[in-house]
């Protein structure tokens, strides 16, 4: 019987060890007490507070492991067996998704026709970001932020710098709209939202566009406003196409560099032209390449193509964004009342 207690302690005590240890003091880093002193001396920040809030950090090990990896590539580049773009689309275009997407348009109808006269930004394009970012609120992020953007801001990774920057940016959020740091969750990076904005972005690009005092990027209304916003200020024009399929000799493309980094005169793409009708911009074009099992898509890309790789830099999200937004306007149509 005492044995059988005795083990039951022991073994009570062993698995309480690995939440311990995800529990950490990040007051007794050099580096925090600097940030800490900053945000007293020039923001306000009640030192005492902040010595609590760092006090009982939960170690973030997952977001961590991501930014000790080499930076990675864009998803077509660094899946090297052929049908990145199939699986991409299967993971992005899902029916379920469209759908979603259309009753999103319905039920936001007088708000994103009301962010496309202030912005000019098509409704389907803002509510496809919103299905590709969150999934129409379903999945927002479960990760705690103040502990992801803490445990990434002062543990060795290569992107230290920009994550003390949005930790900061994420805290004076937190002062200004009087909220608990600890009480907001989002991704990983510590991304907010259903537009999953960067903390960072919501002083430049996040707008109250309900008018209610407040910038919550997890109600609809005030997510549609400062999505649109983003685009307007990352150059989108509503009289510009997004993108078109062209036609090319062969079954795989490797010719030209492809990508939003690289634009071409379409007067030197010899053999290369729209699949469909005519294609109405006169300025220089990105070259996007899709990788099938069986064969490359090539397509134009515009300048409001390159507008939407600003949200995320991949040539297979701006074109995952663009097809579905263009799926999801088709089946709204069917539902309009």
């Amino acid at each position: 019987m005492k044995t059988s207690i005795l083990f039951k302690l022991v073994l009570l005590i062993l698995l309480c060890i690995p939440s311990l240890a995800y529990n950490k003091n990040y007051n007794r880093n050099p580096y925090v007490k600097v940030f800490i002193n900053d945000l007293e001396k020039n923001h306000g920040f009640d030192k005492k507070e902040l010595h609590k809030l760092f006090s009982k950090v939960k170690f973030q090990e997952s977001s961590l492991k991501y930014y000790l990896k080499p930076k990675r590539k864009d998803f077509e580049i660094k899946n090297k067996k052929h049908g990145s773009w199939d699986r991409y689309e299967k993971k992005l275009l899902d029916d379920r998704r469209v759908n979603l997407g259309a009753d999103f348009m319905k039920r936001n109808k007088k708000h994103l026709e009301k962010a496309y006269r202030i912005f000019g930004v098509q409704p389907e394009y803002i509510t496809a970001i919103i299905g590709v970012e969150s999934y129409y609120g379903e999945f927002t992020g479960n990760y705690p932020v103040f502990d992801a953007l803490t445990t990434l801001a002062f543990e060795e990774n290569r992107r230290n710098k920009f994550f003390k920057s949005e930790l900061k940016a994420f805290l004076k959020l937190a002062k200004k709209n009087k909220q608990n740091p600890k009480s907001i969750y989002g991704s990983f990076a510590g991304a907010i939202g259903l537009a999953q904005f960067m903390p960072s972005n919501f002083k430049k690009l996040a707008i109250d566009f309900n008018n209610d005092g407040v910038i919550d990027l997890y109600n609809e209304v005030d997510a549609i406003g400062s999505i649109a916003n983003y685009f307007k200020k990352s150059g989108w024009n509503r009289k510009v196409p997004v993108a078109t399929r062209v036609s090319y000799q062969g079954k795989r493309f490797n010719r030209l560099k492809t990508g939003f980094k690289y634009k071409y005169k379409r007067s030197r793409l010899k053999g290369i032209k729209p699949k469909k009708g005519k294609f109405y911009y006169p300025r220089k074009v990105h070259l996007v390449k899709l990788n099938r099992y069986k064969h490359d898509e090539l397509w134009y890309g515009t300048s409001n193509f390159y507008a939407i790789t600003l949200y995320n830099r991949s040539n297979y999200y701006a074109m995952a964004v663009h097809q579905l937004a263009l799926k999801i306007k088709k089946e709204y149509r069917k539902i309009r009342v």
